[in-house]
């Protein structure tokens, strides 16, 4: 069975869940649907009333939509049976899975989720393109309070646990990074001890999610991963060192997943390199916390320019600690010749670089699209420029600004 929420991408013959979100109510869009040709809508038992009587025996009435989608998903991939590889982090998580996907492909016939579909909506859906024909699943888990890792858990029923590091993203929602990796944690609390862990020993909380685990462990690490890759620093390489644990555990020889990952490029926003107009562009805006933005700095300093140019934007969900957590990476981004900085709290970034001895051109723009004027003077044939930031602030939409043509 197809199953939709959204009356745009809605194929006739698909089910329909409406399903509740922060500025959308999916009730609203039921008779769309069904006019489209969803052949029923299953809908909030509270709300049949609003619909016309003409319409009930199209509709399915549940206690709640999406738990009822959750279950769909939990059962169908119960009744699959396969293998599930989950993979979760701070950062990373989606190349991890990209990158371990491609390694499993190398032997088996793999599903992997779409996208970033890794909270209590996407992980649900991905589930359900789960076929007969597939022989391994990987996905990727998303939190950003306690507990949502132990829901996802409980609907993926995941075989093997793959951790790339624990930082600080979604501070905001946490006491400190302990707290952050124990919400981690619920992946490997979920692994039975039948399945397996991978786990970074290059980040010492994830490495201590051994501890009391029946299971088998595998260990990786950036330096064990030395074949060059399209994806660019040493992050990348231990995101491909986890897809070569993972793999072998799926008996796929490490040459072989090295081969593999050796021709993997790199998705739109995460890690991309664009030659443009003699300037080479290195997009990495899909998302930001501040270890990735540390790692694409390095990277930023690596790559050859006449200039090394940053375009950083604010990082969110980092709490209280936000404007701290800017300055640090400020100070990380003092090499540069100069720095962009978009988006609300991104001002710290100019203060840390500052105090950090930056002595280069500093610019603050309020938005993405506020940047482009200044930016666009200012860069020239032979610069490098690193494009990184959160998700909301849209830096992408400004790479397409300043693309020549």
């Amino acid at each position: 069975m197809k199953v939709s929420i959204d009356t745009r991408t809605l194929h006739p013959g698909d089910v329909y869940y409406a399903l509740r979100g922060e500025r959308l109510d999916g009730h609203d869009f039921v008779v769309a649907a069904l006019q489209a040709g969803a052949a029923a809508a299953v809908i909030a038992a509270e709300e049949l009333a609003r619909f016309p009587v003409s319409l009930h025996s199209r509709l399915r009435p549940v206690a709640d939509p999406l738990a009822s989608l959750q279950a769909l998903a939990r059962e169908h991939r119960r009744a699959w049976g396969g293998p599930l590889v989950a993979i979760t982090g701070s950062a990373g998580k989606t190349t991890t899975k990209e990158m371990t996907a491609a390694v499993l492909a190398t032997k088996l016939r793999v599903m992997k989720s779409p996208g970033n579909r890794n909270n209590h909506i996407g992980l649900p859906l991905a589930l359900l393109d789960l076929a007969p024909e597939h022989e391994v699943a990987v996905v990727e888990m998303g939190m950003n309070h306690a507990g949502e890792i132990a829901a996802l858990a409980a609907i993926a029923l995941p075989d093997v646990g793959v951790f790339t590091n624990v930082g600080s993203a979604h501070l905001a929602h946490f006491d400190s990074i302990e707290g952050i990796a124990a919400a981690k944690r619920e992946l490997a609390l979920a692994i039975p001890p039948d399945g397996a862990l991978v786990l970074n020993r290059d980040d010492a909380r994830v490495a201590s999610f051994a501890q009391g685990f029946a299971g088998k462990v595998a260990y990786y690490a950036a330096a064990t991963f030395t074949t060059p890759l399209l994806y660019p620093g040493t992050h990348n390489r231990a995101n491909a060192a986890a897809a070569v644990a993972t793999g072998e555990l799926f008996s796929v020889a490490p040459a072989a997943a090295a081969a593999a990952l050796a021709g993997l490029e790199p998705p739109p926003g995460r890690g991309q390199i664009i030659t443009t107009g003699g300037m080479t562009f290195i997009h990495d805006a899909y998302n930001a916390n501040p270890e990735a933005m540390a790692h694409m700095l390095a990277v930023l300093a690596a790559t050859p320019g006449q200039r090394h140019v940053a375009v950083l934007g604010e990082m969110r969900e980092l709490g209280q600690a936000a404007p701290r957590l800017h300055r640090e990476l400020g100070a990380a981004a003092a090499h540069v010749d100069a720095l962009w900085a978009i988006g609300g709290d991104a001002a710290f970034l100019i203060e840390g670089a500052r105090a950090a001895g930056f002595r280069g051109l500093a610019h603050f723009a309020p938005s993405a699209a506020e940047a482009a004027e200044s930016l666009r003077a200012y860069l020239r044939p032979g610069d490098a420029v690193l494009f990184k930031g959160s998700r909301a602030v849209h830096l992408e939409n400004l790479i397409a600004v300043l693309m020549p043509g």
